[in-house]
């Protein structure tokens, strides 16, 4: 791992430890999982086992207390070896602050356990199948009814829909006038009666899966819910700053290995008597985009280290969202093209292609993420919705 200022010698020496592991028990079944469509649950408990999922909580809720860089180093060295499979890392550092800071006790604590453990799978459900971008502008229902919460309606385009042990879904208890602040956070088990699921075909991150909820009567215990009645929104949004930034150190890796293999072979494959990497049109190409990838990163590890010192955070989360995503794509499809046939045939390539490209559409829109910058720097009375 190249030096940087944000990585002291001990993330540098967990990132190793990551990397062994997720170039020998992770790597190998890379395209076998995209094939099958089958999150490994055995090697997710092995990630538990070692401390990988979710190392920022705190040991009292069944983290390591490391900090979010430290999530942030994990969880590049395994999106490295797999990105449908760093998913894991991804929802469980997501959705665990959501539980750690929101929920009960009683009810949040014995979840977090199994989640750092490798145990349970969350996933979360905000998009709605009339609108993603506007997350806000939710129609699924939840009403309170004595000491329960009666949930009606349907989410889409969630990772892991038809996997999860359990959900944070956001609905609608207030009008919807009131927008964001009529929208409660519950947490539901996976087998509570009333809901099902559904999944897609998707192009990439086969392993973890996309799919549909339905919540057909769906009750839970007013304990289940996730900060304030018709607060939800506005509190737990806020953890959506440190998975950006994660999204983003999770493409780069992908782009990083893609360009070490690609260095690696133009080096070697020769044409005209020489190795494509003597021609400039070949590697000032890989060079401008290795310059790109590694600012890119760089910046996504600043926002975690901004976020471990309780600074704000919040432009450049979004621009790791919009930038990391958009690069990663583009310069692996470059890697793929510099690799000719080898490169098109089905393989390492392509499907490192099709895995980051979903992050383009889900998780906030470039245009999103630009209007959350713009509005960071103008003021969002400047920039109005």
């Amino acid at each position: 791992m190249t030096p940087n200022p944000y990585l002291d010698d001990d993330l540098v020496a967990l990132a190793g430890h990551a990397r062994r592991f997720a170039t020998e028990r992770i790597a190998p079944g890379f395209q076998e999982r995209d094939r099958t469509r089958v999150l490994d649950r055995a090697l997710m408990r092995e990630m538990g086992e070692m401390g990988f999922i979710a190392p920022e909580l705190a040991p009292a809720q069944g983290g390591q207390g490391m900090g979010c860089l430290a999530a942030g180093v994990i969880h590049e060295e395994i999106a490295r070896a797999d990105l449908s499979l760093s998913y894991i890392n991804l929802l469980a550092s997501l959705n665990g602050q959501i539980l750690a800071d929101h929920g009960q006790p009683e009810v949040a604590g014995p979840w977090l356990q199994r989640l750092t453990r490798g145990e349970a799978l969350l996933a979360i459900a905000l998009t709605e199948p009339r609108g993603g971008s506007d997350a806000a502008n939710l129609r699924l229902r939840i009403e309170r009814v004595g000491d329960s919460y009666v949930i009606n309606g349907e989410k889409t385009s969630i990772s892991a829909a038809d996997q999860a042990d359990a959900i944070v879904v956001f609905g609608r208890t207030g009008s919807v006038e009131s927008a964001a602040h009529g929208v409660t956070a519950l947490l539901v088990p996976g087998d509570t009666p009333g809901l099902t699921r559904s999944r897609f075909d998707c192009h990439g991150q086969r392993a973890i899966g996309r799919g549909s909820l339905f919540f057909d009567d769906v009750r839970v215990p007013a304990s289940h819910r996730l900060g304030e009645e018709n607060a939800g929104f506005v509190q737990v949004m806020q953890g959506f700053d440190f998975s950006r930034a994660l999204i983003g150190l999770q493409v780069l890796a992908v782009a990083r290995v893609a360009l070490e293999e690609t260095w690696a072979w133009v080096a070697q494959r020769e044409a005209f008597g020489k190795p494509l990497s003597a021609f400039q049109g070949v590697s000032h190409t890989l060079a401008d985009l290795d310059t790109q990838v590694e600012a890119a990163r760089l910046l996504c590890l600043q926002a975690l280290w901004l976020k471990d010192r309780g600074a704000p955070h919040s432009a450049e989360a979004a621009m790791c969202k919009w930038w990391a995503p958009k690069l990663a794509y583009d310069t692996i499809h470059q890697c793929l093209l510099m690799h000719g046939h080898a490169g098109y045939d089905r393989g390492l390539m392509e499907q490192r292609l099709r895995d980051v490209l979903g992050f383009q559409i889900g998780d906030g829109t470039a245009q999103i993420m630009k209007t959350v910058i713009a509005r960071t720097r103008a003021g969002r009375k400047a920039v109005p919705a």
